[in-house]
């Protein structure tokens, strides 16, 4: 069996990608983290706020509906207002996943800038420029922090070997087939 001998990405490729996407994505990261937090204090808060409501509410002025139907509803009155906390928190979670979605559209559709694209490809293997190369979809636009964090998820994934085997297969289709092969696909058929 054949070895492959082209080397493979190192750990220093996968070192350099996520000190760039680090430096490229820590305001947002940031931003979103100390988003969440205060909208968990905040709500947190407004959770015991409508808890002390539910329970100070008085429904003796419901007498007219009759004892048991106020019993009942002195009964039930926190689970009530339990279901009402669950869905304002998942109404809340909702729209929070949105922010940090749009968030980090945002942030991957940000441009890299020249300078800091060429200290990363300065640093960078030749099976790590590949994969890169393959990561960057759309040449006639500027490489963008989308274009990074997929090469760097692709070099996690093996995508350089993929490359490599992927360009074995290509030559194997071009090279003529022997005299032998031709004579054992005569005497197959």
């Amino acid at each position: 069996m054949k070895q492959n001998l082209t080397p493979q990405p190192t750990r220093h490729d996968d070192t350099v990608l996520r000190n760039a996407l680090l430096k490229l994505t820590a305001t947002q990261k940031i931003t979103c983290t100390v988003v969440i937090a205060v909208v968990a204090l905040v709500w947190y808060d407004l959770l015991n706020r409508v808890m002390d409501f539910g329970h100070g509410i008085d429904y003796a002025g419901l007498h007219a509906f009759g004892p048991q139907a106020v019993e009942i509803l002195q009964q039930y009155n926190s689970f009530f207002w339990w279901a009402v906390v669950a869905l304002c928190t998942l109404i809340i979670a909702y729209f929070l996943y949105r922010f940090i979605r749009s968030s980090q559209e945002k942030v991957q559709s940000k441009l890299v800038s020249a300078e800091m694209f060429g200290e990363i490809v300065n640093q960078l293997s030749e099976p790590a420029r590949e994969v890169l190369r393959w990561a960057w979809l759309d040449r006639r636009n500027p490489v963008s922090v989308g274009d990074l964090q997929r090469t760097a998820h692709e070099l996690r994934a093996r995508r350089a070997a993929k490359i490599s085997l992927a360009r074995e297969h290509a030559q194997a289709l071009e090279t003529p087939p022997t005299a032998d092969t031709q004579a054992k696909n005569l005497q197959s058929s």
